[in-house]
């Protein structure tokens, strides 16, 4: 038997993972270009949210219909893939269908696995209805154009094509193996409760004709799940992957919790001490911050960079924003998107310039976020919650709006007009403090 399928095989291989590691490089070097921050704490903790959130699909199903769906090509994902292991051990050995000796437990996982292709194909049809012809609203806001647009159904059509493709290559399979008096190597081996059916259409078929789309169904149908793994990349889809990290490292303390400025508390401790000098110098002027919030990616923690990479783009969360809701530009959506793509922008700067960032004059703040954008959210978390996968796009708005209040004074007048009443009324209302209380004697 040549050897020349197993080499072409193992080096198709190999330039499919080599260039899904090199992409996973860049990912990690791009979300390390981040400020640290420490999520070490309460392991327990974040072990069970990666487990409900990330892997029980626990937030999906608060909308069942798409939750549901979402479960079937999940387990779809996740379980083939054991089909995937035989496929790949088959093409570097040249053996066919490997894991046979399991018997009757080897039928029991093809059985499954039909079954699971046949529901993931339902369920993307499905899914496909809803984007394109049910049109529902989430999916048509202005920030899904283009590229992201097209990139939901490419998703839906590979995915369509691969659990095709696994079932036409077992179908033909089970044909063969049913040859009067065996053909080949194709000995009886699996249960094909959906192929089965399909397997008549070969009936009349010459037998080389069958090995043939047998054979073709087998090549593409890996080949196709190595462009896949690597276009995950450059799509949505790699929240698949990021899903575990991101619900990992998610913040932990309530959502109404927001994070003290070290600096600025340390400031007003030092205002309310009657036996500090104001005079004096800093402690440890290192300490301070070189810049206050966010104008930029590398502004933002890593953790943040991280939910960039891992918006899956489903909307939720800027159907759920009443700011957007009431026809205000925010879309948390959009933060997140355009966090991704900056980010993406500035990794290929350092790629072009040796590893260096060269200022490229623009900002995350302005060119792709707009102070509009910032001051029309509420603060009221309900993108948060709204998330499948526990991105908070709501601590990159307070990173950049801290940015505009604390470095450039570019908060809104009705904003600073209250600043400016706590400063030297202690209330955010213009009148003396001596007279705060003046309303209780007219009661």
């Amino acid at each position: 038997m040549s050897i020349l399928p197993n080499i072409l095989f193992a080096v198709i291989l190999s330039i499919g993972i080599g260039y899904f590691a090199r992409n996973v490089k860049k990912l990690i070097r791009n979300i390390k270009l981040g400020q640290n921050i420490d999520r070490s704490d309460n392991s327990k903790e974040r072990w069970k949210n990666m487990a409900m959130i990330a892997l029980g699909q626990s937030k999906m199903i608060k909308r069942p219909i798409a939750g549901f769906l979402h479960i079937v090509v999940y387990l779809g994902f996740i379980i083939i893939n054991i089909e995937v292991l035989e496929i790949i051990i088959d093409g570097l050995f040249g053996t066919h269908r490997i894991f046979r000796f399991l018997g009757g437990f080897y039928d029991f996982l093809i059985g499954s696995f039909e079954i699971l292709a046949f529901l993931v194909l339902i369920a993307v049809l499905v899914f496909w209805a809803r984007r394109n012809i049910i049109k529902i609203q989430r999916f048509w806001k202005p920030e899904m154009k283009g590229f992201p647009k097209n990139d939901a159904n490419y998703i839906l059509y590979f995915e369509m094509v691969l659990m095709s493709l696994f079932l036409i290559m077992n179908a033909a399979d089970f044909h063969l193996q049913h040859v009067s008096g065996g053909f080949g190597h194709y000995h009886q081996a699996g249960s094909f409760p959906i192929s089965q059916h399909i397997a008549t259409l070969f009936d009349g078929m010459s037998n080389n004709l069958v090995m043939l789309i047998e054979r073709a169904a087998w090549w593409l149908h890996i080949t196709g799940i190595l462009i896949f793994l690597n276009y995950l990349y450059f799509s949505k889809h790699l929240h698949i992957l990021l899903a575990f990290p991101n619900t990992y490292f998610a913040n932990l303390n309530p959502l109404g919790a927001f994070p003290n400025n070290e600096t600025v508390t340390k400031e007003v401790k030092l205002m309310m001490d009657p036996n500090a000098d104001p005079f004096a110098a800093p402690e440890n002027p290192e300490a301070i911050p070189a810049k206050f919030g966010a104008s930029d990616v590398q502004d933002l923690n890593w953790v943040q960079l991280l939910n960039a990479y891992t918006c899956t783009e489903c909307g939720r969360c800027t159907s759920s924003c009443p700011a957007n809701q009431t026809g205000k530009k925010l879309s948390p959506r959009k933060i997140m998107m355009d966090t991704r793509d900056r980010l993406e922008e500035v990794g290929k700067n350092i790629d072009a310039n040796g590893g260096k960032f060269v200022d490229d004059g623009k900002t995350l703040l302005n060119n792709y976020i707009t102070p509009e954008e910032l001051w029309a959210c509420t603060t009221c978390n309900a993108c948060v919650e709204e998330c499948p996968v526990s991105i908070s796009p709501l601590s990159i708005i307070m990173e950049m709006r801290q940015f505009l209040v604390m470095e450039q004074s570019a908060a809104p007048t009705e904003l600073n007009s209250m600043m400016t009443n706590i400063e030297n009324n202690a209330a955010p209302w213009q009148y003396n403090q001596m007279d705060r209380l003046n309303w209780a004697n007219e009661q």
